[in-house]
């Protein structure tokens, strides 16, 4: 291939991906909705299919748009401000955005704690602990996957209440715990795992911000601790002062 058909591969995509960037930053296509299909955006751009992938993985790679699997590409919606601080509720958050929050169950069992699992919970190492897996949505977009343990003996049946409230918050308030505080906060960055790329519908090797995370009563007893995976280009965390 010469360099003169390079130069002009390139800016035949480049085309691709400034139009529909046009039309998003005019409102021609809203923020959540569908793009139009491979073979139509060809149709109308005189190209082929390759050169609109290629166009649409550029405009996912600049956070634009989303490709969601088996469903289409969607215009993605603005990060998510997340303000991190000792009262982070999740539903709090995405519902003061004017999104609606949602939880889904993934998976819950019982497990022995680790020993690094027992120091943050202050428990004996091999203590019995419920383990949840679940994710969390905005507008129907999901944002987090996230893995909770708890007490199985203070918290029986907690893969149960939250598979029904689908809130960790209404979890602990079914056990009588009104309100509670983040004791310790540590944020690391990290490419998805497959598993965790594919319930957030994220392309294989996309980052996520890895949360871990330990919330505590009123009296600074542990209550539950987590290990949260947020899609990075989906949310923006902010840090209050001190």
């Amino acid at each position: 291939m010469s360099m003169q058909d390079a130069v002009s591969g390139v800016a035949l995509w480049r085309q691709v991906a400034d139009g529909i960037e046009r039309d998003i930053a005019e409102g021609r296509f809203a923020a959540g909705a569908r793009l139009p299909g491979e073979t139509e955006i060809a149709e109308i751009y005189r190209v082929n299919r390759h050169t609109v992938r290629r166009a649409l993985a550029a405009l996912a790679e600049r956070g634009l748009v989303r490709a969601a699997r088996g469903s289409g590409t969607y215009v993605e919606t603005p990060r998510l401000a997340y303000p991190l601080s000792s009262r982070t509720r999740f539903s709090e958050i995405v519902g003061a955005e004017g999104r609606e929050p949602r939880g889904q169950l993934i998976a819950e069992s019982q497990e022995p704690a680790s020993r690094e699992l027992a120091r943050e919970l202050g428990l004996k190492t091999g203590a019995p602990l419920v383990r949840i897996e679940g994710l969390r949505f905005a507008d129907k977009i999901p944002i987090c996957v996230s893995t909770s343990w708890l007490s199985a003996e203070r918290f029986p049946d907690a893969g149960r209440i939250f598979a029904s409230t689908r809130s960790m918050t209404a979890l602990l308030a079914h056990y009588g715990i009104r309100d509670y505080r983040r004791g310790a906060t540590r944020i690391t960055a990290a490419i998805a795992e497959a598993t965790d790329a594919a319930r957030l519908d994220l392309a294989l090797g996309r980052p996520v911000l890895v949360v871990d995370s330990t919330d505590v009563d009123a009296d600074g007893k542990p209550l539950v601790t987590k290990r949260s995976r947020f899609a990075a280009e989906r949310v923006t965390f902010e840090i209050a002062g001190s």
